[in-house]
Formats: C-alpha cells, structure tokens, sequence
C-alpha cells in the first residue's frame, strides 16, 4: 500500500495514464502528473512525495530517474493488485508491474524496469536495470535480460536463455539462443537483424 496519499507521476502519456490507475488501485488519492513538455515539470522546489517514472523508453527513464534522485525524492514501486509476485522474488525500486503479470520464485526485477500486463516471469530469471518486457510476453526459467532491453509483445524466450544489454526483440519473436547485446532480433526462431 502507499506510503503517502500523493504521488507524482513523471509522464502523462498513455503510459502514464496505465501507471495513474495502478497508483488509485494502490491507495493513492492524489495524483500529479509531471511532464517536461507542459507546465507541469519537475523540480527539485516539488514539496516532497512518492514518485514513479512513467516513461517508455528505456535510457530517458533512466535518465530522468537519476535527476529525480538527486532531488531527493524516494522513486517507488507499482504492483497492480491483480499481479502475482512469489515472496521469494526480488523487486528493486522504480519498478512499474502491470495487471495480470506473473513473477515467480526467486526471479530479480532491477531497478526502473517494466512488466506490463500479462508477462510470464518464471523461476529465477534476472531481468536488467531499466529494461521493458512488453503485454503477454512469456519468459522461462533463469532467462537473463540485460539492461535497457526491449522484449516485445507476444515474445517468448526458452529457459535459460541470455538477452545482452540494450536489445530490441521484435514482437512475437520467439527467442531459442542467446542474443548478443547491441542486437535487433526478431522472428520465429528470433535471428539477430542488424545493430543497434
């Protein structure tokens, strides 16, 4: 439950607006939104308050995340109720789960990474700062996916497959080796299209 009845959250895209009702299912009864590109901005001058980064790309989420640090505000979790999330799994700060999302037995989400609605975390699977697994994309056990990747809607990945950092898988990939860091991949079985 939240700490406090106010929350800013930094971004009022559609995203935003998906995190804004995750915020009102988790107890929060005031809800600022907080937009570089309105009149609405954050500053440090903000009187104190929880605060979530709705924001889908993945380096300006981490980028915006340091700023807001620096300021002194405590960046939180979101943890739509509907989620299931095992007691033994590992959820670091700023990380948004979505509805109907499954994250199971020792599984590790690092900081400021998404899990949006309908994935399949399973079994001790690590997934990196930052990164995004996107609607109803399903990983096995003891996948790794590095930081600032992008799993797209639909994906499935094997067991114990490796995804290096800053990745983009194509939707509806399904991934049966390890993909490279740096890497486009896509396809089914995903093959590795190019650079980054």
């Amino acid at each position: 439950m939240a700490k406090t009845k106010k929350i800013y959250i930094y971004g009022a895209s559609g995203h935003g607006l998906v995190v804004a009702d995750i915020a009102r299912s988790s107890g929060y009864d005031e809800i600022v939104f907080l937009d570089d590109a309105s009149e609405f901005k954050f500053g440090p001058e903000l009187e104190k308050a929880d605060i979530i980064i709705a924001i889908g790309q993945n380096k300006t989420r981490e980028m915006i995340s340091k700023r807001v640090k620096a300021a002194g505000f405590e960046i939180v979790n979101l943890i739509h109720k509907s989620a299931v999330v095992s007691e033994s799994a590992v959820i670091e700060k700023g990380v948004v789960v979505m509805p109907n999302a499954v994250i199971n037995a020792k599984a590790h989400i690092k900081e400021g990474a998404i899990i949006n609605s309908g994935v399949v975390i399973e079994h001790e699977c690590v997934i990196g700062k930052f990164a995004h697994i996107s609607p109803n994309a399903a990983l096995a056990g003891n996948v790794r996916v590095g930081e600032f990747t992008h799993v797209g809607i639909g994906s499935s990945v094997i067991q114990g497959i490796s995804i290096g950092s800053s990745c983009i898988i194509g939707a509806g990939s399904v991934v049966v080796r390890d993909i490279k860091g740096g890497t486009k991949a896509y396809g089914v079985p995903a093959c590795e299209h190019g650079r980054i």
